[in-house]
């Protein structure tokens, strides 16, 4: 393959990866528009928004974003959601009450998972479980 070619066909790294996963799933980046304040004054409406979404079963995963050295948080976040097209999750996105109200703005991206692992726990004997 030609090494500085800078895009390469979504069919391609499909067909390359074929015995993967590929779960199709979009990446919402969002991003504070004018500071804290709007962030925190819609944060409950937001905050209850993604959970409606997990219990719709559209919310993969979600949270904050830290600065690089793990010390604040400057209001960023991505929320990774189950959707039918880009299109679609956009119109999510737009549908979020912090987008909504102008308190942060945001890209949605295409991202197809391949690898990964995930472990949950369950115990019979205290009905509780974890995620490792």
């Amino acid at each position: 393959m030609n090494e500085f070619l800078k895009s390469v066909p979504a069919g391609d790294v499909k067909n390359a990866s074929k015995a993967m996963l590929q779960m199709q799933l979009y990446a919402i980046f969002t991003t504070p528009v004018n500071g804290m304040g709007p962030v925190f004054e819609h944060l409950d409406e937001h905050l209850a928004f993604q959970v409606q979404l997990e219990k719709d079963g559209i919310l993969y995963s979600a949270g904050p974003m830290w600065t690089d050295d793990e010390e604040s948080w400057e209001g960023e976040g991505m929320v990774v959601i189950r959707a039918e097209s880009r299109a679609v999750a956009i119109r999510i996105a737009e549908s979020d009450p912090m987008h909504k109200a102008g308190a942060r703005e945001f890209r949605v991206r295409p991202w197809m998972i391949n690898e990964g692992t995930m472990t949950v726990r369950l115990d019979m004997s205290s009905q509780s479980f974890g995620i490792a």
